[in-house]
């Protein structure tokens, strides 16, 4: 059995003495719109194609744009490239000893928390 003496912590790479380097863990997530891991588009005529492409290559995303007239148009991708999820932030920064924020007059460690 091959003893392993380290692994890298962004490639995923192990060394074993009895083998040398080796990959781990070849999947890996990369960003949508990357080399790594193109859009995938499908569309319908060549001029959404050329529409298309000039979108992605305005915000330099990577894209596979396929033109098929038989199947759907599906551009779900450059939607979540469009618009990218936002980090959801509390709205009442409030100490637990400051009145409540929803009237109620009681403090806010015993009434909303």
């Amino acid at each position: 059995m091959a003893e392993k003496i380290f692994s890298h912590r962004l490639t995923g790479k192990t060394f074993d003495r009895d083998k040398g380097v080796k990959q781990v863990n070849p999947v890996k997530y990369y960003k949508l719109g990357t080399k790594r891991n193109p859009a995938t588009v499908s569309v319908q005529t060549e001029d959404r194609k050329k529409e298309l492409a000039a979108v992605f290559q305005e915000n330099n995303w990577a894209a596979l744009i396929t033109c098929d007239p038989d199947k759907p148009e599906d551009i779900s991708a450059l939607e979540i490239l469009s618009n990218p999820v936002q980090t959801k932030t509390n709205e009442h920064n409030i100490g637990r000893n400051e009145p409540c924020y929803c009237g109620s007059g009681k403090k806010f460690k015993k009434c909303c928390r």
